[in-house]
């Protein structure tokens, strides 16, 4: 790489470094800049003048690629940068700021956009394409955040880093986005709802079945002993992705005891906070009916998982179970022929 192009939307262009650039990028320095990129707070323009060599010589190297980003009606005055650089012959990653004063306008999501669609589709090596452009953004940058978003790039995972070890002394972990040069174009409907699916808040979900002995007056519900933790569950587990919770509960309810039997209608919604390690979730339970107590002859614990089940009163299900198990159990039993008042919703087994 010899040449770094200009490129432009007709409101922002990218372009290469001139000497004239130096002076207002580092006057254009700030606490943000500083914050977010580790630079010293006495940063001089011979340093820069340095920094900018080095750039270039990178550049005709073909490892990384710093544009400096300006404004179409005036390309002389630099708003701030944007760089590329090169992870593999496949890969790169970017990283962006704009300098003090420059912020708000949109300009960093639409030179980032820029060199992204020249990235994935021009002669960025030379030759061809990169297939993937990625951006690795602190979750505390928020600002980042919506210009990696709006620009194009896909949420697809947290990586998590050792302090020291990151760009920042701070950093504990970045969300990874990207786009591929495989990816519709972001005018395409079905880009612009794949670009919010990978970002939308994603939330856990449990289906459990709810089922009752028929053979005694007195409420005794299916609970399973499990062999993970010392508290005692309903049947059922986590629903997986693309799955009905309602195909979920039974297909759990097979795998844990080796009972078949259908799922019901849902009894209750129940909302979990977050505790012990765990992020928040749904948990739906389902009425899984009356049977007789000759039902447990039936069954064959999943060993990995279940040590041991049975039918338990309320009183028994409060002395093995946690308390807000012990709550969904006696929230969702309240349920149990009140379907004409539809399903019912708490939260920690608390009702709303």
């Amino acid at each position: 790489m010899t040449d770094v192009p200009t490129l432009t939307d007709g409101t922002v262009v990218v372009r290469a470094w001139r000497d004239g650039d130096v002076e207002p990028s580092v006057a254009g320095q700030d606490a943000e800049v500083d914050h977010w990129f580790g630079q010293p707070g006495g940063l001089t323009v011979e340093h820069q003048r340095e920094v900018v060599e080095r750039w270039r010589a990178e550049a005709r190297e073909g490892r990384r690629i710093s544009f400096v980003v300006a404004l179409a009606d005036d390309e002389t005055v630099p708003v701030g940068n944007v760089e590329l650089r090169r992870i593999d012959e496949h890969q790169a990653e970017l990283s962006w700021w704009l300098y003090a004063g420059q912020r708000g306008r949109g300009s960093a999501t639409r030179a980032v956009r820029v060199v992204v669609d020249w990235a994935l589709t021009e002669a960025a090596q030379g030759g061809a394409g990169y297939s993937r452009v990625q951006a690795r953004v602190e979750p505390e940058n928020q600002r980042s955040m919506r210009v990696a978003t709006r620009s194009g790039l896909r949420r697809e995972g947290v990586q998590r880093v050792a302090l020291g070890t990151g760009d920042r002394a701070e950093t504990e972990a970045y969300v990874v986005l990207a786009r591929l040069a495989s990816d519709p174009p972001l005018s395409e409907p079905g880009a612009f709802r794949a670009l919010l699916n990978s970002f939308l808040p994603r939330k856990r979900a449990i289906a459990q079945m709810l089922v009752r002995d028929e053979s005694t007056p007195e409420p005794r519900v299916l609970l399973c002993g499990l062999t993970y933790k010392q508290d005692w569950d309903l049947p059922g587990g986590v629903v997986e992705v693309g799955e009905s919770p309602h195909v979920a509960v039974a297909r759990e309810v097979t795998e844990e005891l080796a009972l078949d039997i259908p799922a019901g209608p849902l009894l209750l919604t129940d909302w979990l906070p977050p505790w012990g390690g765990w992020d928040d979730a749904l948990c739906l339970v389902f009425d899984g009916g009356t049977h007789p107590a000759a039902l447990l002859e039936q069954v064959v614990p999943q060993a990995r998982e279940i040590r041991e089940a049975a039918f338990l009163t309320l009183d028994e299900v409060a002395e093995r179970a946690a308390d807000f198990t012990t709550r969904r159990v006696a929230a969702a039993l309240a349920r149990v022929g009140a379907a004409g008042d539809g399903p019912g919703y708490s939260e920690s087994g608390r009702p709303v």
